[in-house]
């Protein structure tokens, strides 16, 4: 159990490229077809992460430091410490979601295949953490977990669809990413106040700065401008000696580098994993439908990732320092530099997609203030268990799912 779920389930390369060689192996390809898709797909993979990695990695820093100027709830409130006590329960939970993840997706028609590695671990992570904080344990714990994740693994993915296919102008594939209700508000407010006709893709630039069409050139200015501000505003995010420009220029060409990394590792997975993937729609769920991790939209609205990532960065720190002066939750927040990349840059291509650029700049205010809301209230429902991890990753699906999850908990523990 042990050996499938951390070796398989929590390893994405290797768990794509199985159901890639599962693919076409029931597609009766020649056997070094399959070998082929199996490796590049799992390469596909490999690659994506490495540019993930650098990613965060360069704006980790940033992070930090915010961090470094705010408490923290209480120690011990964290993912290792709660594994330590639960893992075993997260590890089942996760097991027995992906079989009812399964039997929903062939007996139901909401034709789902979660196929995002590391949620396919966090989500029953905070199902068992909001079951604990409801007052539940052993079996009763590990089956409220299993059934959380598997309900969210199936619906919020097909919850999206309808923004989804509006990015890739296909049914290929759907999102499987915590970015989920901030999604479907930027695309709501999007729809309502957006206009179609001008896309990010559009912007206009001045020949003499179009090398800004370059994402990854305007990525690592953008993550430089922040290195410079954030350095000179908090000192302490540099070592002794240290040059804060100096730094930034590191930090911004790493940021570049991982963009560049992580588009080509989105373009292999898609060549690959798409077409094997039809073999397991035909024969063992038909007219299933994969859901991957957000990277895979990026290559459809590039402009917009940024975008959303400026806006909810500015949106959301703004909030936040309002906040922390008026102790409207009690405790410190810190700004939410990833999931303003990663989870609203992923709500500002759902809003591009329903309203253009205004769209994905208004839909990505709205999403990014109610994700400040969002991750104050959630660190005070996990009071008990992840509090601190809560802070700096949530305000995303991990938030709100996380406390409707607990209410429902402390509900059924009367029972049990």
């Amino acid at each position: 159990m042990n050996f499938i779920i951390n070796s398989i389930f929590r390893n994405p390369p290797v768990l794509l490229g199985l159901i890639a060689a599962l693919g076409l192996a029931l597609q009766k390809k020649p056997f070094g077809t399959i070998v082929k898709g199996a490796l590049m797909t799992a390469f596909g993979m490999v690659i994506l992460n490495t540019g993930v990695s650098m990613l965060v990695q360069s704006i980790l820093p940033i992070n930090t430091a915010f961090q470094s100027l705010n408490g923290t709830v209480a120690e011990g409130l964290n993912d290792a410490t709660f594994t330590a006590s639960f893992g075993g329960d997260i590890g089942m939970a996760m097991f027995i979601g992906m079989i009812l993840h399964l039997l929903i997706a062939r007996f139901t028609p909401v034709k789902t295949i979660f196929l995002t590695g590391h949620m396919l671990w966090w989500f029953p992570f905070i199902f068992v953490a909001a079951g604990v904080e409801g007052g539940l344990r052993g079996m009763p714990l590990i089956l409220f977990g299993a059934i959380c994740s598997a309900l969210y693994w199936s619906l919020m993915p097909w919850a999206l669809k309808k923004y989804t296919f509006a990015v890739t102008q296909d049914n290929s594939f759907l999102l499987g990413h915590p970015t989920g209700y901030l999604g479907l508000i930027s695309g709501f407010v999007a729809s309502k106040v957006g206009n179609k006709e001008k896309s990010t893709e559009d912007i206009q630039i001045p020949k003499a700065l179009s090398f800004f069409r370059e994402i990854s050139i305007t990525g690592c200015l953008v993550i430089f401008v922040m290195f410079v501000i954030v350095g000179l505003t908090i000192p302490t995010m540099l070592a002794e000696g240290e040059n804060v420009v100096v730094v930034a220029i590191a930090q911004g060409l790493n940021y570049g580098a991982g963009l560049i990394l992580l588009l080509q590792g989105v373009r292999m997975l898609i060549s690959q994993i798409v077409p094997a993937f039809k073999g397991i729609s035909e024969k063992v769920v038909p007219n299933a439908i994969p859901a991957y991790d957000c990277p895979m939209l990026f290559t459809y609205k590039p402009n917009a990732v940024l975008i959303g990532f400026v806006v909810a960065m500015i949106t959301s720190t703004v909030l936040i320092l309002i906040c922390n002066a008026t102790q409207v939750f009690g405790i410190m927040l810190v700004p939410l530099v990833i999931t303003s990349f990663f989870e609203c840059g992923t709500a500002a291509i759902l809003g591009e997609g329903q309203g253009g650029l205004r769209g994905a700049v208004i839909g990505t205010f709205v999403a990014a203030a109610v994700m400040v809301v969002m991750v104050g209230f959630s660190a005070l429902a996990y009071s008990h268990t992840i509090a601190n991890w809560m802070l700096i990753n949530a305000g995303n699906d991990f938030s709100l799912f996380g406390m409707l999850a607990k209410a429902v908990a402390s509900l059924l523990s009367g029972i049990f």
